[in-house]
Formats: C-alpha cells, sequence, structure tokens
C-alpha cells in the first residue's frame, strides 16, 4: 500500500525546499519505517525549468529522471487540445504505479500552477490528483485564492485534508478558511508549514479516499487483468467496434483474445481500419473449427435431458453466441463478451442453459458500473431480474455489494424506492422494506459488516443533505455506493437516464452470479465500452 500527499500550490517561491522536507516525511513512513522504499517523489506535470531539480532528486533515489514524473507540460497541453485528456491520466497513472513498486511513501508536487501554462493545467492537475486517490494540500498566499484553490480540487473529484495560507491576513475570507477547522492552517512560509506537517502523519497515513474516480477505476481494472493473462471469446467478429477494442486489449497485453467469425473477411477489415495487432488473435469460423466436433458431443450431453441429440446440437452451434458459451463451459475460453449487435437474452439465454448459477446462488442478476465525473457507482439490477421477490432483491444486493468490491468500490448499499425510511406506504415500498430485513438477517454469514439500507429515495442516498433530513443516522443515506432498484423497468430507466444526462460511462452489464463470466453488450457501446467489459470478465475469471 503506498502513502501519498499532493501538494497544490500557487506559491512556487520556497517551495522547493517544503517538498524536500515533504520526501523525509515520507521516507519515516508509518510509525517510522520507509516500507519497500521509503521516500520516494513524484510531479505530475513537469516543464524544463525542472529538469535540474529533477536530475538531483533522481540522483539521490537512483532512478531515472523521467520516472519522476507523468508528463511533459508542452505535451499535456497539446493533447488536451486534442480531446486526449484520457490519454494524459492513463500515462500519469502508468508512471506513477511504476514509481509505486519502488517507494511505499510518495509525496506528489502538482503542476505549477503560477506558471503561464496554469491556466491550461489547473483543472487537468485536479482531475490528476483524484485519480491518484492522494490527500491534497492546498498552499497559497491569498485567502480568497486558498478558498478557490480548494473549492476547485474539491469539484474535480480531489479530496482537500488541508488549506495552508501562507502569511498574514485578516477579512471575511480568513473567516470562512478558520471555519474549516483543523483542515485549514495559517503559517508564516513553507518552514513553518514543513515544521507543522509532521502534526498531520496520521491523517496522510490513515487517509483513504471515500470514492473511486473512473479513470484510476479503469486503470486498475487493465492492471488486475494483465497481472494473470485471461483468454476471452468475443463472437461478433463482424463489428467493427469489436475488431478495434480487440486490437487495442492486443496491444495493451492484458487478456488474450478469440474472435469468433471469417478469417479472411476479418483480417481484410482490420487491414482496412489500420489494426495493427490482430494478427495476436486466435480467428476462428464456427462451421470449421477444429475442435468443433468435440464442443458438439459435449453440448448433446449436456443436453440430452431436454431431448437434444448430436444433429441437433451441431445445428444449434453454427449460432456464434452459443458456441461461444460452449468454449468457455469446455474451459477454452475463460469467459465471453457479446451483445454489441445483439440482444441480452441472446448473450444470457446461452449462459444460463449451460454455465448455470453458481453453488449458493438462486439466481444470475447484473449491475452497472457507472463511472462518474467524480466517482464509480454500481446500479443493480437493470438488465436481467424482471419483478425479483424480496427474498430475490436481497440476494441481488449481496451479490451487488461483492462485485462492488471485487473492483475497488467501497460497498455501501442503498435500496431504491419512492419513499425513504418509514414514510411512505404501499406494496412496492413493503416489498422493498422486507427485503432490507431479509438481507440484514443474513449479512451475519453472507457479508458481515457491511453497510446496508433502505427504502430510501434515490437523493437520499447519494445528497448528504438529504440524507440528513430524510434518513438521519443511516450508515448509507447520503453516501451510498451501490444502488439497488426494486424492478428492471426502474433499474433500465434509471441507468440510461443517469447515462445520458451526466454523460457517465456504463460499463456493462456485469453479469454476476454464473459459474464462469459472461458479460453483455449494449448495443450502443462504444469501443471503450467494450475494452473495459473485457477486462471486467478477465478478472472475474480470475477470481474462479
Amino acid at each position: 500500500m503506498v502513502t501519498c500527499v499532493f501538494v497544490a500550490s500557487d506559491v512556487k517561491a520556497e517551495k522547493i525546499r517544503f517538498l524536500d522536507s515533504l520526501r523525509n516525511f515520507c521516507a519515516a513512513g508509518a510509525g517510522g519505517g520507509g516500507g519497500c522504499g521509503g521516500g520516494g517523489y513524484f510531479k505530475t506535470i513537469a516543464a524544463a525549468e525542472d529538469d535540474s531539480r529533477l536530475r538531483e532528486i533522481s540522483a539521490k533515489l537512483k532512478t531515472a529522471p523521467e520516472d519522476l514524473y507523468g508528463i511533459r507540460a508542452e505535451e499535456a497541453i497539446l493533447l488536451l487540445n486534442r480531446g486526449k485528456e484520457a490519454e494524459i491520466i492513463e500515462r500519469v497513472l502508468s508512471k506513477f504505479f511504476g514509481l509505486s513498486q519502488r517507494f511505499s511513501q510518495i509525496p506528489v508536487e502538482g503542476a505549477d500552477l503560477d506558471s503561464p501554462l496554469a491556466f491550461d493545467l489547473q483543472g487537468l492537475d485536479a482531475v490528476l490528483a483524484a485519480n491518484l486517490a492522494a490527500p491534497v494540500v492546498a498552499v497559497s498566499s491569498s485567502p480568497s485564492k486558498a478558498l478557490s484553490l480548494r473549492r476547485h480540487y474539491l469539484d474535480k473529484g480531489a479530496e482537500v485534508i488541508l488549506v495552508a495560507l501562507l502569511g498574514k491576513a485578516a477579512g471575511p475570507e480568513l473567516e470562512a478558511l478558520e471555519n474549516l477547522g483543523p483542515g485549514f492552517l495559517a503559517v508564516g512560509g513553507y518552514d513553518e508549514l514543513a515544521a507543522k506537517f509532521g502534526d498531520l502523519a496520521g491523517a496522510v497515513h490513515s487517509f483513504k479516499p471515500s470514492v473511486l474516480a473512473p479513470k484510476r477505476f479503469e486503470f486498475e481494472l487493465v492492471e488486475r487483468a494483465r497481472a494473470d493473462k485471461k483468454t476471452i471469446v468475443l463472437p461478433e467478429g463482424d463489428d467493427d467496434r469489436i475488431l478495434q477494442a480487440a486490437d487495442d486489449i492486443l496491444r495493451r497485453g492484458f487478456a488474450s483474445i478469440v474472435i469468433l467469425g471469417d478469417e479472411s473477411r476479418i483480417r481484410k477489415r482490420a487491414g482496412e481500419l489500420g489494426l495493427g495487432h490482430l494478427d495476436q488473435a486466435e480467428l476462428l469460423k464456427v462451421e470449421s473449427a477444429p475442435f468443433r466436433g468435440e464442443l458438439v458431443n459435449l453440448f448433446a450431453e449436456l443436453r440430452k435431458a431436454k431431448g437434444v441429440t448430436p444433429e441437433q446440437a451441431d445445428k444449434q452451434l453454427n449460432d456464434r453466441n452459443w458456441f461461444g458459451t460452449m468454449m468457455v463451459k469446455s474451459g477454452r475460453a475463460d469467459g465471453m463478451v457479446s451483445g454489441a449487435a445483439g440482444s441480452t437474452a441472446d448473450t444470457i439465454r446461452p449462459a444460463l442453459s449451460l454455465i448455470k448459477t453458481r453453488p449458493g446462488c438462486s439466481i444470475a442478476s447484473s449491475v452497472f458500473l457507472m463511472c462518474m465525473k467524480d466517482r464509480v457507482l454500481v446500479f443493480g439490477d437493470c438488465a436481467i431480474v424482471t419483478n425479483p421477490t424480496p427474498a430475490q432483491l436481497a440476494e441481488i444486493a449481496v451479490m451487488s455489494a461483492r462485485t462492488a468490491a471485487a473492483f475497488g468500490v467501497e460497498p455501501r448499499v442503498g435500496l431504491l424506492s419512492y419513499s425513504t425510511g418509514s414514510s411512505g406506504a404501499g406494496p412496492d415500498v413493503d416489498a422493498v422494506t422486507e427485503a432490507v430485513a431479509l438481507a440484514k438477517k443474513n449479512l451475519e454469514t453472507q457479508y458481515p459488516g457491511l453497510a446496508l439500507d433502505g427504502p430510501m429515495q434515490f437523493d437520499a442516498a447519494l445528497d448528504p443533505k438529504t440524507a440528513a433530513s430524510k434518513m438521519p443516522g443511516s450508515p448509507v443515506a447520503g453516501k451510498a455506493t451501490v444502488l439497488i432498484f426494486p424492478s428492471l423497468n426502474a433499474g433500465n430507466i434509471g441507468y440510461k437516464a443517469v447515462q445520458r444526462t451526466s454523460g457517465a460511462v456504463a460499463v456493462g452489464p456485469v453479469i454476476q452470479g454464473l459459474n464462469a463470466p459472461v458479460n453483455d453488450l449494449s448495443r450502443g457501446c462504444t469501443v471503450p465500452d467494450i475494452i473495459n467489459t473485457v477486462a471486467i470478465t478477465a478478472c472475474q475469471a480470475q477470481a474462479g
């Protein structure tokens, strides 16, 4: 586990000495130990004027100067102007991840917000702070600028643990800062700030982000998939989006890919699209696959109780979704992703028939991982179970919490209704109330310590002020991360409404409760959606 603190400052003078003090502070580590590599150093966005200092620090740390920063300022501006912020974030996270393999304590210096490039880079720097999951110390010499700096980083999803004001000031803005309580510190300069920073040691070393930033979620997902590479089958080889996603997955090397379709057509289309990595994929035509006979015999054996003959099995396996599912069932693939060109039923029916639900699960259900601007939320069930009973709703809630935790989202489960707490009545509210009671009754054996509550309205689940008014004292209301809808009707409308109005990326549906991972795509999915779903499927396969 890496401990880091992010310094955002619009006062450059003497900042270097403060950062050196922070490196020493980080080297001491929690309880005096430097961990696996003591105190490192990282700068998010570096300019040419940083080169001499980077060389000096790199010599002390015995590492290359280019390992100590995420990206050059000029390159970041160029990518921003091309609309490629996501690429910048991915590169900075990758560099930081590499450094974290060597150092357990890393102070992070934000972009120089007093430089000529500050206007362009300030927004990006705050997004990077959120995705690095680092507690932010905001430093300024002006009360108004300090307040503005704090608000700016908070608005981008970063978590500010301290606002430091350098020098003396007075007036209403200073009073606003003082109202922050322990979150504000007035000091004469950087040296005094460094001297007092040790008082924050506990807060820094124990810091845990309350939300998971979306780009960090995607980055960690891919890194997790890469750590134990699995084979994923993609039945829809006629779809350009599938080919483009497969090409990028193979370029990044986090999964092995099998594509079902006509090999010559796929290779021709790959050339037309300029895809240079599809030669690493296994391309299979289902009608002539070398192991087709093996799958036909296994299919007929599995379905003989339904009266399926080998001839019928052979005909059924001309359908690529059934063929891909049989590859998973037989162990020739670890998971399957489909649905870009077909319905959810086309993808899920073969899985329910052949792979079936795992022991302890009475149903298969689904969640969407909603990558919002500043956090990742989990919505369930939005794709499979039409009208769940209270018992099924309770099961979906616990399964969804497990899925959330598996992908780095701390589960706080809110079961949704049109009423919060005991304020309303009616059959629909009563069903959710019963589901909450059933889930809580079984938590001791199914998920000890899980925060779960309801019924609650959507606003009470997410907005702290509304929660304080409508459901005070709830361990979930106002800070829910897993939202359970009472029906498929409500869930499907809810996730699409949030997706289309907020610009959120909806990853899924992620199917939970099966013996092996098979996941569905929306017919409106984008290439990044497919990439993320393949990464999720690979991670599910790792979990077994």
